[in-house]
């Protein structure tokens, strides 16, 4: 079958591997209709996890709508031909973390997570014509047909990530709040976070065609590649801060970028992907500021599985307004140098097998 493999940095390739079969009864093999590229899957792309990476055989992709080939004699949730996704890491439902809600924290798959190779589980990724999700009574979900494909990928990341911010933000009536970094998953959690009534919303990034989108939907802008806007920023805010920051970038330079905007007392969700392995945090700073600081990339998504369906059902979110390109699988290479590098104004990509 086709499916995306990593070969290096900035080198996915679509080539040839053996066809997915079942190998436990806790397993369902999943024809996938549509994939995507989450902003996290650059970070592989950019070579962040190189030295950790199976060169020429760990597949990428963790965004999923599908439909079921077969089951396991242990599913219980699924049948064929249901349509379905998936939390993007691995989840039994059964042991200790899953029940506290910590999924991607799985006890009994070690934090396994879709398309990101030997140090997250050597899991078969999305980016392929099938794929096999293990314990998928634990961490997948029926999709009914009335929610398009572009929409129901963002089941697997993107949605529930922005759910997660908003609720760690815990943003209120009249706060001033920044969004930092506005991809699909911080336009996401902007959509929420204005249902939420603040007083005034800043989107945040360098790129202006993004920013024109979030302008679009009701944000006042600020565009980092200018100078004058950090200063601008707190002149917004009377001095003081921002009341609530969501970062959804992933980047020391923009967890400081929101340290240096939060006012005393601020809360922080910090969403983004770190892969830097070190940052020089100000803890006497955090401390004599009484700042609340969430770190949740590596986020518990399946527990807002349904809560995120719910959104889409009822017409309150429409991810699929943020698709911007169509490729087909053997062009993986294309769709991720397109994406990674913002080109014809890309903002979230749609691949069909």
């Amino acid at each position: 079958m086709k499916a995306a493999v990593y070969f290096g940095p900035q080198d996915i390739r679509c080539t040839h591997i053996p066809d997915s079969i079942l190998q436990a009864d806790h397993e369902v093999l999943v024809k996938v209709n549509a994939t995507s590229i989450c902003g996290s899957d650059l970070h592989l792309y950019r070579g962040a996890l190189d030295g950790i990476m199976e060169k020429g055989k760990s597949q990428t992709g963790h965004e999923l709508i599908g439909e079921v080939l077969d089951i396991g004699k242990a599913v219980g949730r699924f049948k064929k031909g249901d349509r379905i996704s998936m939390g993007y890491s691995v989840s039994c439902g059964d042991c200790y973390m899953c029940q506290v809600g910590q999924t991607a924290h799985c006890e009994t798959t070690h934090k396994s997570v879709y398309g990101f190779g030997l140090p997250f589980g050597n899991i078969n990724g999305t980016h392929a014509e099938t794929l096999v999700l293990p314990y998928a009574d634990g961490h997948a979900i029926k999709v009914p047909r009335e929610i398009s494909d572009s929409a129901a990928i963002t089941l697997s990341c993107n949605l529930p990530a922005a759910l997660i911010a908003n609720e760690l933000a815990n943003i209120k009536a009249g706060e001033t709040v920044a969004i930092i970094g506005c991809g699909p998953t911080g336009l996401m959690a902007m959509d929420i976070a204005l249902q939420r009534g603040p007083g005034r919303l800043f989107a945040i990034d360098a790129l202006p065609q993004r920013l024109a989108v979030a302008q679009k939907k009701g944000a006042e802008t600020l565009n980092t590649a200018q100078e004058g806007w950090k200063e601008h920023a707190l002149q917004a805010t009377g001095g003081r801060g921002f009341d609530k920051i969501i970062e959804m970038v992933g980047l020391p330079e923009t967890l400081q970028m929101s340290l240096d905007l939060i006012r005393p007392g601020g809360t922080i969700a910090a969403l983004g992907v770190f892969c830097a392995d070190t940052f020089n945090l100000n803890l006497a700073d955090v401390f004599l500021r009484d700042i609340t600081l969430h770190m949740n990339g590596f986020a518990n998504v399946q527990p807002y599985l349904w809560e995120a369906l719910r959104l889409m059902e009822r017409g309150i979110i429409h991810p699929e307004e943020y698709f911007s390109h169509n490729f087909a699988l053997e062009n993986i290479d294309q769709a991720f140098a397109t994406f990674f590098n913002k080109t014809d104004g890309a903002l979230k990509v749609l691949i069909k097998p």
